[in-house]
């Protein structure tokens, strides 16, 4: 009896370890462009032919519409990756004291503020 338990007891355990490897993974290969959600947290973006991770900090992560993925950046931090979509865009630290700028791929610190806000896309950083 204690047998077919630990046999039971397998068989969730293989069925999840199968189910991680289908779908796009971190690494992975990739044609043109795009992106999905890979956990709640996280996104991948297509690019350079390899998906690559996009932390989703924010309070609403990661979701998908029909229309398309949505990465809430809002608490991520300098050296987080960002989208070849953001680049040359800013976004607030989430303490509002200083501000991010995607460069390159990755959220670099570019100023530091008494007071960081964004209104219209556009980030304002009073000294």
């Amino acid at each position: 009896m204690p047998m077919n338990r630990s046999l039971l007891a397998l068989v969730p355990l293989v069925g999840s370890l199968l189910l991680a490897g289908c779908g796009p993974s971190a690494g992975g290969d990739c044609d043109g462009g795009g992106f999905v959600c890979q956990e709640r947290v996280l996104a991948l973006e297509c690019r350079g032919g390899k998906w690559r991770e996009l932390p989703c900090r924010g309070p609403l992560g990661c979701r998908e519409t029909s229309e398309a993925v949505r990465c809430d950046t809002s608490n991520n931090v300098a050296g987080d990756a960002c989208a070849s979509s953001a680049e040359g865009t800013g976004l607030c630290r989430a303490d509002g004291q200083a501000v991010l700028e995607c460069r390159q791929g990755v959220l670099t610190e570019t100023a530091t503020c008494s007071a960081c806000t964004v209104e219209n896309s556009q980030v304002t950083c009073q000294p």
